[in-house]
């Protein structure tokens, strides 16, 4: 293994905590693993991140940042504040046609962490609140008297879509939470 430049053991840290929290389960992966597989010491992961849960909390506000320039991307091409709602719909269905789809992260981080005063929830809460925001945000100015109510509602059909298409193993319920969507709006 080469030597890790200074800066560069956190980032290779982190990349390698993300594929294996998402594919593995976060309290499935020690972090004898991630420092393996990020080809650094143990140290090295400590200095950088302080324990497993600061890892944890990293690893969710990167994935929360990557969902964010993602929705940013998806619903830069539309003006309407409805469409920009309607496209969140397909940056959910495009998150799913990832290779290796397991979910919603924060979904699972939450299943693992129950405690609701844990750091994990805090950043999942964080990032289901930024997500209601935006829809409200949007619907704000498409249905300014509905648009708390209307946000409420397609958010339950974005986590019910996700949930749902694990299962299924299919992007379906995607495409019928976007038409039942539509209807609302």
């Amino acid at each position: 293994m080469g030597r890790t430049r200074p800066g560069d053991a956190g980032a290779k840290v982190l990349k390698a905590a993300s594929t294996l929290f998402y594919r593995d389960g976060i309290h499935a992966v020690g972090v004898d693993t991630v420092a393996a597989e990020a080809g650094v010491t143990k140290a090295a992961l400590y200095g950088n991140f302080g324990s497993k849960s600061g890892l944890v909390v990293a690893y969710l506000r990167e994935r929360d940042r990557r969902w964010q320039a993602e929705i940013d991307r998806i619903t830069a091409a539309h003006t309407d504040p409805r469409e920009r709602v309607l496209a969140v719909f397909d940056a959910y269905e495009a998150w799913f046609s990832a290779d290796g789809y397991r979910g919603c992260a924060f979904l699972n981080a939450t299943s693992e962490f129950p405690d609701p005063a844990d750091p994990v929830r805090e950043v999942v809460r964080h990032h289901k609140t930024a997500l209601h925001s935006y829809l409200r945000a949007q619907l704000q100015r498409a249905e300014p008297q509905r648009a708390d109510v209307l946000a409420d509602e397609l958010m339950l059909l974005l986590e019910g879509a996700a949930v749902t298409s694990v299962v299924a193993q299919s992007a379906r319920p995607f495409h019928t939470a976007k038409r039942l969507a539509q209807t609302l709006i």
